[in-house]
């Protein structure tokens, strides 16, 4: 259960991060480099993700399975 909530929230960080940077964008007009920070803040969490999901296949706290079950 606690894996669910690490990934739910980490996925909630992403769409944070796009909210952020498309404010920064509308509002910034090129005058900063936040939109690119937070850009880069996304990618670095969505990398983070996946890294968990592996590391949590790895240990088995998370089982895969195919479509069928």
């Amino acid at each position: 259960m606690l894996v669910k909530i690490v990934i739910v929230l980490g996925l909630f960080a992403v769409i944070t991060a796009l909210g952020f940077a498309l404010y920064y964008m509308m509002n910034d007009k090129g005058e900063r480099k936040r939109t690119a920070t937070a850009l880069a803040i996304r990618v670095s969490i969505s990398i983070g993700i996946i890294l968990f999901l592996v590391i949590s296949n790895y240990l088995g706290w998370i089982r895969p399975h195919g479509i069928y079950g």
